[in-house]
Order: structure tokens, then sequence, then C-alpha cells
């Protein structure tokens, strides 16, 4: 009996000892992976429209809670304000005027090495779980590419839930997976019972508080983001369930719905969020300028590798591990309006530090004659897109910090026609350094156009823009600049 006492005794002991053992080596292989990196993007979401950013009514539960546990960015740009552009940058590193994708539904150069080369060269697999809206395939050669699917009584299409949640159960090497959303990109749900005070509005739409149009619109809207926090609420489940705490996870979204195609802050500014338990301090905040195109450099210096000469943004790596470094002095932004439902001619380039924010509209009503070509079809197009932004001026300066919904333009103002005047000459050396087709020159207005037959036209008709029947297919194609790879 005493015998079998001690070899029972030993036995468990050796137990103890291999469990133990074998725990320590499970921690120390998790310690030596290579984190995995997960990336959430909504479609069309203001980043004022989240309780972490200040807006109390509406359900963002989710993206909160992922603040308190990790660092939300106060200062996280996008360099312009609508969808193809906007992703571009993110899966690339570089501006859309430097990878092609400068106008909606327009590709990346096929030349440019994209995050699927560049990750899985260095162990990872690079999965794309939800809408593309990138191309060309070539660029984007997903490991695993899941596509939105339905759903029954909402007004988009879900993220692909089931697979998300299989993969992070299977997946036998570091991943680099992007899950992007439908939401709450419209059509919004259909809300009944409206009342403009569950809505919290500000300067750029305290206008449409009494209209009754705008308000069910809004209040579709805050109900879509909260069809979007379920799905993201199921995502964080998934990952807390079935992965290491060596994940990298970040939320951001695409840009904002308010300003959508204009280089104001209202569509360039976005929510930006990253948890990484162990590295990034709960609850911390960054105000350092961040951009999209600094999200591939991160993610290279995450898994072991390095930023490409090629690449416009830089590591954010030492914010995410408390440093309070400098990572940009400033951002920029595009505004293309060509190729859109509502085209025109009506560029804008844009620059920004941490206060200061100069706009160039490069055909404003107050330099349109000089603009004119001679030849009447051509002129036609360019009057009219002047004329639809006739309120906006040529130059425009804001102090943003003191006026971030940019409603003061200082672009006059006497004590800061230095700070203009230095901005602007810097925004001329970046437009020149990303191949621009505008330069500082006034009177030099291309019109784009794809080398196919594809995108928008600006003398045809679309849904949303009328074009009189005697300019209707009157533009040659030496009225344009032509883009190879649209």
């Amino acid at each position: 009996m005493k015998i079998f006492s001690k070899i029972s005794m030993f036995v468990f002991l050796a137990i103890l000892f291999l469990s133990c053992n074998t725990s320590s080596t499970q921690k120390k292989n998790n310690d030596d992976q290579k984190p995995n990196i997960i990336f959430y993007l909504a479609d069309d979401q203001d980043v004022y429209d989240y309780g972490c950013y200040g807006n109390e009514k509406v359900n963002t539960s989710a993206v909160d809670l992922l603040a308190e546990e990790g660092m939300r960015f106060t200062n996280a740009f996008t360099a312009q304000a609508i969808c193809a552009p906007s992703r571009s940058q993110i899966f690339t590193g570089q501006y859309p005027l430097k990878n092609g994708c400068f106008a909606n539904h327009t590709a990346t150069k096929p030349d440019i090495k994209s995050v699927t080369e560049h990750m899985k060269s260095l162990g990872y697999e690079v999965v794309l779980a939800g809408k593309s809206h990138v191309k060309p395939n070539s660029v984007y050669q997903w490991d695993k590419e899941w596509e939105p699917v339905p759903k029954e009584n909402v007004p988009r299409e879900y993220i692909p839930l089931d697979s998300i949640e299989n993969y992070f159960k299977t997946a036998k090497k570091p991943f680099c997976m992007f899950i992007t959303s439908k939401y709450p990109h419209g059509k919004y749900f259909d809300v009944k019972n409206l009342n403009a005070e569950d809505l919290k509005f500000y300067p750029f739409n305290a206008h449409k508080k009494s209209d009754k149009a705008y308000v069910k619109s809004r209040a579709g809207y805050y109900r879509s983001i909260a069809e979007d926090n379920t799905q993201l609420e199921n995502v964080l489940k998934f990952v807390d369930t079935h992965l290491d705490k060596n994940t990298l996870f970040i939320y951001s979204a695409d840009h904002g719905v308010s300003g959508k195609f204009t280089v104001k802050d209202i569509g360039l500014r976005v929510p930006f969020v990253a948890r990484w338990p162990e590295v990034i301090k709960a609850g911390s905040t960054s105000n350092q300028l961040i951009h999209y195109t600094d999200v591939l450099p991160t993610f290279l210096e995450v898994a072991g590798g390095k930023t490409t000469q090629d690449m416009d943004g830089k590591s954010m790596l030492p914010l995410l591990k408390g440093k309070d470094d400098e990572i940009n002095t400033y951002v920029y932004g595009v505004r293309t309006n060509q190729n859109i439902l509502n085209s025109e001619i009506f560029p804008s380039r844009m620059i920004r530090d941490k206060r200061f924010k100069y706009i160039r509209n490069f055909n404003s009503i107050e330099v349109v004659d000089k603009n004119l070509t001679g030849k009447p079809n051509v002129d036609f197009f360019i009057k009219r897109g002047a004329e639809k932004f006739k309120n906006e001026p040529f130059e425009e300066l804001y102090d943003v910090e003191n006026d971030p919904f940019e409603e003061k333009n200082l672009a006059q103002n006497p004590e800061l026609q230095a700070v203009k005047e230095q901005m602007k000459q810097d925004l001329f050396v970046w437009m020149k350094a990303q191949g621009d087709i505008l330069d500082d020159s006034v009177g030099n207005m291309p019109i784009i156009t794809p080398k196919g037959k594809k995108g928008f036209k600006l003398d045809q008709d679309t849904p949303r823009r009328k074009i009189p029947d005697s300019l209707k297919d009157t533009l040659k194609k030496d009225d344009y600049i032509v883009i190879e790879h649209w």
C-alpha cells in the first residue's frame, strides 16, 4: 500500500512537473511568435459619431471598450474622403496620387507591392474578410478572401462572421486580417418614431435639425452604426476566445460621411483605436499626427520587417509602445471630384499640421477665367465645376486647434501670411514628389478620363447630374489626361 502511495505521488509530481514545464514552454513560444494583426474598417462614419470621441447619443460600445483597453488617436487622417482611394493608402503605404487610386473606382498602379506581398514575405497569411473596393487582383493577392454575406432584415450585407471565427480557431501561422464592414454606409435602416433630440448635431449640420428628411436619414445612420457595433462585438468575442494576447487589433472607419469628397476634417479625420494587451497601455491617448499611409509601415515593423523607400508613411510603433514621438509634421489631403455620380471639375489639395491647415481649390470661381482653354466644349465643364462650388475660395487657412470645424477662413489674415506661404510651398513640394497632375500654376486644369469605357465621363449623364444634349459626347481624347491604369 505504501509502495502504491509512493508510486502515485511520484506519478502526480511527474505530471505536475511536465504540466508546468509545458505551460512555461507554451508561454515562451507565444512570446516568441510574431503577433497576429487585425484591422477592422467601418465604412462612411464620422469621427464625431462615437462615444469615445464625444457623442453620447450613438451606440458604439464595442469601439468605446477598445479605447478603454487600448489607445485612442485624436489626430488620425486619411488623404481622401472616398472609399477606394482611402483603402489604397492602408494597403500600400502610399498616398493616392502616388499609388494611382486617386479617383473612386480606379485601380492601384500594377507595379506596386501591396500589403499582401509585403506581409507574406515576413511569414504572414494575409486575409480580407468583407468589402474589397480595391484592384487590380495582381496587386492584391489575398491568401484568403471572403466576401460579405447576405442577411435578412438589414439594409446591407454582413461581414463573414462564421469564416472569421473558424479561421481564428484553425490558423496555423501568424496572420494579418482586414475585416472590412459595409456599415454604416447607406442604404440605412428605416427608423420609425423619429426624434431629433435623440441625435447629436454639430456646426456643420445644426441648420438641418428641423429638416425631417435629414433627421430621418441621420436616425437610420445611427441605427446602422449600432448594427456595425453588433458585428464588432462578435469579432472581439472571437478574438478574446480563440487568440492569445499577442494580437494587435485596430479599429478605424475609412472616412467621414458628412465630409465625403471634400478635404475638410469632417471627411478626412478618422477614428483610430488600437488594442494590444501587454504592449499598449490601457486607456491611453495619442495626439500625434498619424495617417493611413502609416499603417503598412507599422505592420511591417511589428512583423519584423522594414519600411521600403517608396512608401510615404512611417511606422507608428513607438506610439503604440508609449512614446510620444512625432511621426508626421504634416499630413496631406486630395480632392478629385471626377469619376463620381456628381462629377465636376473642382480639384483641391490640403496640407495640415497639428494647428494649421491650408487648402487650395484649383478651380475656384476666383480663378476660373485663368483656367479656360479657349475650347467652348471644354470650358463649359470648367465653368460648371467652378460654379457648382462657387462659395469655396481659392485659398483657405484654418486654425484647426481653435476652430476644429473650419468655420473661420484666415487666408487673408495679415498676421498669418508667413504661415500660409510656408505651408503652400511645402504643399507644392509634396505635390511634385507625388507626381501630381496639378502644380503651383494657375491655368492648369486637367480633365481626367479612364483608358477604356469604364468610369464617369464629364460629357455624359449620370443618375445625379444631367448634361445638355448639345454637349454630350463632345469631349475628345486629346481634351483629357487619360489614366492608363484606371
